[in-house]
Formats: C-alpha cells, structure tokens, sequence
C-alpha cells in the first residue's frame, strides 16, 4: 500500500481502496472503509463501523466515527456513512449512530465541514452542506440539501433544517426551519429567506416572487401556522412553495420557527 505513510496504524480489516491516501500518524479502524482518491491528511482518526465516499479530503486530528456522546449508548452496533467529494477540516467530530435512532449517521455528497465543528450521533446531512467553524449539530437533526449553518450555531436535537435555509453566526435553533429560511439573532428568529442563495443558484425571478408572497401569507395570513401552509399548497403552483408546504406538513418532533 504505497499510499499509506509507513507511521499510520492501519488496523487488521479495514479496507482502503488502491487511490486511497494515508498520511502520517493517522489511526484507520478495523471496521472502516476508504474508497476511491479518499484522503486522510495527518494525524487522523477514523474508527467504528465508517464507510468514507470517494474523494473526500479529511483533515488533521479530526475525529470521525467515534461512539455518540450520548449516555444511552450501550455499545450497540451503530454506523457512519459519509458521501463523496466532502472536504472535512481540522479538529471536527462526526458521531455513529445509536440504536433509538436508527443506528446511522449520515452525511451526503460535496460539503464542506470547517474547523472544529461537530456532527452528533444520528444526524442525517444532505448535499452540498456547510457547517461553518465550531457549530454544533445535535442528535438526531436533519439538514436538507444547500443548508448552511453559521460559525458558533448551535442545532437542537431532532430540529429539521429545510434545504437551502441559512442560519446565521451565534445562533441556536431550538425549532424546526422551513426551507429557504432565513434564520439569524441568538435565539434563532425567522427573519426572511435566503435571497442570496436563491440567486446564486439561478432561481427565476417568478419563483422568488412566489417564494416572498408565501412567506407574507405564513407571517400574517389567518388560522395556525399549518393552516396557512395547508392554505399555500392549494393556491400555489410554485414547486419551490410546495417544498415549503410539505416540509411543514411533514412529521416532526420540534415545532416551527415562525415569521417574525
């Protein structure tokens, strides 16, 4: 194994596919898998039932795949399964899973994961997800495709982060958060949508304007909250709003931040 500098430790079973890279003093556990151009800079740990997806880039003394910080945890088999092309930097932490909550952790495909940032047991993180330096997602969330979450954010467990929402710096979400939120201030008020993504990725201006009437009828139409979204997804042929609807009608374990 070439690729594999000769101090890493490399335990009986693991299995490193031939482009995979190694560097120096890194830890590979017996249960891991590496696949394809998948990079371990120095000094990384990577243990437990861990299976990491083509080229993604691991950075020094992170940690990945270590049993949930939960105290629960009795040692059951658990799993994390990490997609491709993900850049995860130096000191972050991703958890495997427990058996109450399915036993798997999940992250999806090209995202990016800043310094010392944290991914707890059970969390399931879509696609082209930033996690800015030293936020904290608990147990048990979801975040949805093009979420990005700001340094020093905190997500409570079993919070849903619907995709492209944005949570602003030194933020903690106690709450659920529609797709396309904008979510900022220390106790995670919703305070718009996320305009600047929407743009960035080429949405047309008719789906934007459809996007700001459904968030005015959520902030100030009449009924409960699920009553305006039921309201929105039978006026709406917007198949952005309709993400909107049925993320809110979804099952959930938090309620919803609402419109301020």
């Amino acid at each position: 194994m070439h690729n594999v500098h000769p101090s890493a430790v490399i335990e009986d079973g693991a299995v490193i596919d031939p482009t995979a890279k190694v560097g120096p003093f890194c830890v590979v556990g017996p249960d891991v898998v590496l696949g394809p151009d998948v990079e371990l800079k120095s000094h990384v740990v990577v243990t437990g039932k861990t299976t990491v997806g083509e080229g993604t880039v691991i950075f020094s003394f992170a940690v990945i795949g270590e049993i949930p910080q939960d105290l629960k945890f009795k040692g059951e088999s658990s799993a994390l399964q990490i997609g491709a092309r993900n850049r995860i930097r130096e000191h972050v932490t991703m958890n495997a899973g427990t058996e109450g909550g399915g036993g798997v952790t999940k992250i999806g495909d090209d995202g990016l994961f800043m310094a010392g940032c944290h991914i707890a047991h059970d969390a399931i993180v879509g696609n082209r997800v930033i996690v800015v330096n030293s936020a904290a997602i608990a147990g048990h969330c979801v975040l949805e495709d093009d979420v990005i979450v700001g340094g020093l954010a905190g997500i409570h467990q079993f919070v849903r982060i619907g995709k492209g929402a944005i949570i602003g710096a030194v933020t903690m979400v106690t709450n659920d958060v529609i797709p396309y939120g904008l979510v900022q201030a220390p106790r995670g008020e919703l305070d718009g949508l996320n305009l600047v993504g929407l743009k960035r990725r080429g949405v047309v201006r008719s789906d934007i304007t459809a996007l700001r009437a459904a968030f005015q009828m959520l902030a100030q139409g009449e009924g409960t909250f699920h009553d305006r979204a039921a309201r929105l997804g039978a006026e709406t042929d917007s198949s952005f709003v309709k993400e909107i609807v049925d993320f809110v009608m979804g099952d959930s374990d938090r309620s919803f931040l609402t419109p301020r």
